[in-house]
């Protein structure tokens, strides 16, 4: 039964969360040699001690209705296999090509519903919002990434492109349901940012700075839906095992363990959420010295 920093875990204490019980299954549970440093065990030392920031259960996933962006692939897909894990009552999927959804609906058809979605465009988002009138939890994960940095030749038309996506889209997303969650009694609003929203990635300038925006949204938007009952989630994952990071030579973590930890954290009302070991390494390096992780990431550069 490994003890770190006061904290002691145990069965018991893991069967408390489902969600991270799932997580702890699925991940292997700590090893009989070395568990308290496991890359499980300081997660969920992560997760209990940033608990103590939130303030009780804050929602029941089993009893949400939730809307994923982005579903079709990578952590997108990975969301609504945790959700319906989690025991979801209804998940709407969604993707600029709905017939790239077919694998994700499979999952469970009768709980997923496949929508089609290009989070730039406001009358689809109008369309959507329309059909998809129970929702209590939205889930922004649909972005773009580019590559170059800032003094390519294309970089101020890559800039624009996930400006759109990664920061307009989602504002226009969250305003979208913002009435929907009010009227269904409050509930909560994700928003997949990065580490790279902390400190900028050079490699992929832009894309950093537009998560960097996304995180002042963010903590904007989280005041004004406080009154309304809805709380808003700010992810930062590290390097995660999607097409998006093929190209970085880290380690990357499953997508699943991602979305499940990020589940668990939502139902204790943990609104900063880093849902895996570099991410939380990284968190601990802003608060210990910004500019070495600023360096850091400068060093990615070819």
């Amino acid at each position: 039964m490994p003890a770190e920093n006061g904290w002691i875990f145990t069965i018991n204490t893991i069967d408390s969360y489902p969600l991270l019980n799932q997580f702890w299954v699925s991940s292997g549970g700590m090893e009989e040699s070395g568990a308290g440093d496991s890359p499980q065990s300081r997660l969920l030392l992560s997760f209990f001690t940033h608990r103590q920031e939130s303030s009780g259960i804050f929602m029941n996933i089993s009893q949400s209705v939730a809307f994923v962006t982005g579903a079709n692939r990578g952590i997108g897909k990975a969301y609504v296999e945790a959700l319906l894990q989690g025991g979801s009552r209804r998940v709407y999927a969604a993707a600029r090509q709905v017939d790239s959804l077919a694998p994700v609906v499979a999952l469970d058809p009768q709980r997923v519903v496949a929508l089609p979605l290009d989070i730039t465009q406001p009358q689809q988002i109008a369309a959507v919002s329309a059909q998809a009138s129970d929702v209590t939890l939205l889930i922004n994960n649909a972005g773009v990434i580019g590559s170059g940095g800032f003094l390519a030749d294309h970089a101020l038309e890559t800039a624009h492109q996930e400006m759109d996506t990664n920061y307009f889209g989602t504002l226009a997303m969250m305003r979208a349901f913002a009435p929907i969650l009010k009227a269904n009694g409050g509930g909560g609003m994700v928003n997949m940012l990065s580490v790279v929203a902390h400190a900028n990635a050079p490699v992929f300038g832009s894309y950093s700075a537009s998560k960097a925006a996304l995180y002042s949204l963010t903590q904007g938007m989280r005041a004004q839906l406080a009154s309304q009952g809805i709380r808003v989630f700010a992810v930062f994952p590290g390097p995660v095992d999607t097409a998006m990071a093929a190209g970085l030579p880290v380690d990357k973590t499953p997508p699943l363990q991602v979305t499940t930890y990020v589940l668990g954290a939502i139902e204790q009302g943990i609104e900063d959420i880093y849902p895996d070991p570099t991410a939380q390494q990284i968190e601990a390096g802003i608060h210990q010295d910004r500019k070495a992780v600023e360096r850091q990431f400068a060093s990615w550069l070819p």
